[in-house]
């Protein structure tokens, strides 16, 4: 009652053996049966001793025959830890997979908002190492619990029918076991924390050092990167040694106490035996120490229990972070399909800020004419790509609204209004695929041949044919084989295959040099023809053939019209466009 949320967690924890409840009923019961069959052979044992060779005058075949039964519980113990090693793993991974994929799927439906505050890496080890954390527990934690507790109150009874005044000086000793081991597994607990902490340093300079190899290499830094990484596996190797002093001092710690239990065992036995007291026999004293082993193991694996407990419900609860964020933008009940578009936009009296912070847009009024081309120009940080983030809705207006034909993009569903608009970005993302693939996103049922006409409409498909593989060249991470302005052009082409009604050209030309950026200004023109198409430039060339050219910076928009018209006008339009020649005139 004290921790509601914990509770709630393992409650949700617990609910993903539901989908998987006959694996761990066959699991529990075989487990059940690797306890049982540990509990009652000591007792077979004794009735050997008991009634076939210590009396002197033994009988074979009732012996045999307990000898097979034992062999036959024995074979049968070993078909289930079989179960329990495959199976319970096998249940395990239906587990991990079942998370991973929610937890994939969720990521799907956050929006910009979420990932411009998560660091990639962060995201990718919440859906795989720490899942690989949860699911050790979800095989091993309710097996382990429930083998140690069948097994150790089994054992106790055993020894208590058997002796139970030998079973009370057992169970004395378990208040300061418990004392010892949950003192070093402490200890455990933080050296093995730290030991992840070494660990995730590695990770991250060789993940830094990977990534910016090319710079290191252009600094000459390389001694610099070996030095910082030689730190971290310093540190690791310090932290992995008192991993392993702590975890020497309970291995050993864990026999002394087995030890000395026997010797207690002994001890105890011998008087009572000598004095014949308490009806103590020989017979009695071999089956107490074989039950040592069998009452000391629970308490070692639940030791090692609690450390798993912790280490996998503090991955499940940064699994349950990240499923317990909700979408910030969703469709609203009711939302209507997107359909038989024109491209009518208009912004009505926008303002938008990131987070809570200064506004990027304030009260901005727009129209753009379905099949016009609108261009955005004007300073760094003015809101132009922000302004076109909003129309399909990457982020939602804190004020005013936006509709396309007339309806408010919040009334629509995302998938039909994505749909319906392509977006090339100056920032070229390029899956590590082949060309054909890459282009192929843009249309997922595309044939072969609608690939090679978007190919050819965003003049690459020559380029394309000179690479080793044709369009099944495998372009690498983020495209790194390809040249940018080869980059752009896929993504141009992806855009051809979309083929959609409203275009937003994002810098689009921004990596190109002169003469393949007059070839795609070209195929950009003939594609935005009778279509809505906003263009963000700060080239000031490629826009002024644009319908109207738009200039805005963080006060507002502060002049729109043609290129001649803001040219005649003399206004702040003009004087980018004087400054940008002069810069290049100078080149």
């Amino acid at each position: 009652m004290n921790n509601p949320k914990k509770v709630g967690n393992l409650r949700r924890f617990a609910s993903y053996y539901r989908n998987h409840l006959p694996l761990f009923i066959l699991d529990m019961c075989c487990a059940l049966i690797i306890s049982a069959v540990d509990i009652v052979y000591p007792l077979l044992a004794d009735k050997a001793l008991d009634l076939y060779i210590i009396p002197g005058a033994p009988t074979l075949s009732p012996f045999i025959v307990l000898i097979t039964v034992s062999v036959l519980m024995y074979l049968f113990r070993a078909l289930c830890n079989y179960v329990v090693t495959y199976y319970g793993h096998v249940l395990g991974v239906y587990i991990e997979a079942d998370m991973r994929k929610d937890v994939f799927s969720h990521l799907q439906k956050l929006g910009f908002s979420f990932y411009d505050k998560s660091r990639t890496g962060k995201l990718m080890a919440r859906c795989t190492t720490d899942l690989f954390d949860v699911v050790e527990l979800a095989h091993h934690g309710p097996e382990d619990v429930f083998i140690s507790v069948v097994t150790f109150i089994g054992s106790f009874i055993a020894m208590a029918l058997i002796n139970w005044r030998l079973a009370l000086v057992l169970i004395a000793t378990v208040p300061l076991m418990l004392a010892f081991v949950m003192y070093l597994r402490k200890r455990l607990n933080t050296t093995s924390r730290k030991v992840k902490e070494s660990v995730a340093v590695i990770n991250a300079d060789i993940e830094s050092a990977i990534s910016g190899a090319r710079v290191a290499k252009a600094f000459t830094n390389e001694d610099y990167e070996i030095e910082k990484f030689e730190r971290g596996n310093a540190n690791y190797i310090k932290a992995k040694g008192k991993n392993y002093k702590a975890m020497g001092q309970f291995m050993a710690g864990m026999e002394f106490f087995t030890s000395i239990l026997r010797v207690l065992v002994l001890g105890v036995a011998g008087i009572l035996i000598i004095k014949n007291k308490g009806n103590m026999t020989v017979e009695n004293l071999v089956v107490f120490l074989l039950y040592i082993g069998s009452f000391t193991t629970p308490i070692r694996k639940l030791a090692m229990f609690m450390e798993q407990y912790t280490m996998g419900m503090a991955g499940f609860r940064r699994f349950v972070e990240i499923m317990d964020t909700d979408p910030t933008i969703f469709d609203k009940e009711g939302a209507a399909e997107l359909t038989d578009v024109k491209g009518d936009i208009e912004f009505k009296d926008v303002t938008f800020a990131y987070n809570e912070g200064r506004h990027v847009l304030e009260n901005i009024d727009l129209t753009v004419p379905h099949g016009k081309t609108v261009a955005l120009v004007g300073p760094s940080g003015g809101g132009k790509t922000t302004l076109c983030h909003l129309i399909p809705r990457f982020y939602d207006v804190e004020k005013g609204s936006i509709t396309v034909d007339g309806l408010d993009v919040r009334d629509v569903t995302l998938h039909s209004l994505r749909g319906n608009i392509g977006i090339v970005q100056q920032d070229v993302f390029l899956f590590a695929a082949s060309v054909k693939d890459n282009i192929r996103y843009g249309r997922l049922d595309a044939t072969d041949e609608e690939i090679i006409a978007a190919a050819k409409a965003a003049e690459i498909h020559d380029d394309i044919m000179k690479m080793p593989d044709g369009y099944d060249t495998i372009v690498g991470e983020r495209g790194i084989t390809l040249s940018g302005g080869q980059k752009q052009r896929v993504s141009i082409a992806r855009i051809f295959l979309k083929n959609p009604p409203i275009l937003i050209l994002d810098e689009a030309t921004s990596a190109l040099d002169s003469a393949t950026e007059a070839k795609i200004t070209s195929a950009l023109e003939r594609l935005s023809a009778g279509r809505t198409t906003l263009v963000i430039a700060h080239r000031l060339s490629t826009v002024r053939n644009a319908d109207e050219i738009i200039v805005i910076d963080e006060t507002g928009i502060l002049e729109r019209g043609t290129h001649d018209e803001l040219i005649r006008k003399g206004g702040a339009y003009k004087l980018l466009h004087d400054a940008q020649n002069l810069l290049y005139s100078s080149h």
